[in-house]
């Protein structure tokens, strides 16, 4: 029912359309009784009622000229990729209260990422740059929580390092702001600070992918749906977090998301 009123209103008969792709996969499978409930992933929406339903997580890497640099890549050669986190790796954190963060296991250098995420209303494949945009139907902040040294031991091993970033809680994120209410993201300054103290600080419009492009890239690869929300990559002086140490980050019209690492 949650995921029927969402869209209802204006998006309405785009997103019946691409939520029927959606379910295209399951067509094979068939019909009965699970033997379990699996729950829902969603993010309120401020101002409303609603929640959005979160199909996929993905987001893209080193989008930010001087973070490509600090992690060892040439910006200007590069051309844009993209990872995923598990749906269920969102930790939704409420503005204005600071949420506990548990240190996750295996990791000795646990890394902070603050984020811009667009929230995707409106599927497609092969989405044109020009109307990118009109695909997407909320943003938020989010942290792409990292453990750094599980991601670099696999990268050096030419191995997937997704044990670096897909575990869970790895994706704090704050509420959903429409569109229609708040416009979209070009620039405004983007920090994050550890403990009162500044480690990032950028400005959204030095992405190396803006979001519109990052949407069109991503669908030539994967069609999207609804649901689906992208990380849009962090600015540089990436950094450690211990037990005890508190995040705060910002992106100018948007409230602050605070986590602590316990």
């Amino acid at each position: 029912m949650q995921r029927r009123k969402f869209f209802e209103g204006t998006v309405a008969a785009a997103s019946a359309a691409a939520l029927g792709g959606c379910a295209a996969p399951g067509q094979a499978q068939a019909a009965g009784r699970t033997p379990f409930a699996v729950p829902a992933i969603t993010i309120p929406v401020v101002g409303s009622d609603e929640v959005f339903p979160v199909r996929r997580i993905y987001c893209i890497g080193r989008n930010y000229r001087a973070h490509s640099i600090e992690m060892g890549s040439n910006p200007d050669r590069e051309p844009p990729f993209f990872f995923q986190k598990p749906t269920d790796a969102i930790q939704y954190v409420a503005p204005g209260t600071v949420a506990d963060h548990p240190y996750p296991s295996l990791t000795k250098n646990y890394h902070y990422e603050a984020e811009l995420v667009a929230m995707i209303g409106k599927g497609g494949r092969n989405i044109p740059v020009a109307t990118a945009l009109e695909h997407v139907w909320g943003y938020t902040l989010g942290l792409d929580m990292t453990r750094r040294d599980l991601q670099r031991a696999m990268g050096d091993e030419k191995k997937p390092w997704e044990i670096g970033k897909s575990f869970d809680r790895s994706a704090p994120i704050g509420p959903v702001h429409k569109v229609a209410q708040i416009g979209h993201f070009a620039k405004g300054a983007i920090w994050l600070k550890v403990n009162g103290q500044v480690k990032q600080n950028a400005n959204l419009s030095q992405m190396i992918w803006s979001v519109a492009e990052q949407i069109s890239k991503l669908s030539e690869a994967n069609e999207l749906f609804p649901g689906d929300i992208i990380y849009s990559g962090t600015p540089e002086n990436v950094g450690p977090v211990v037990r005890g140490d508190v995040i705060e980050m910002h992106i100018d019209g948007l409230p602050n998301l605070s986590v602590k690492i316990v």
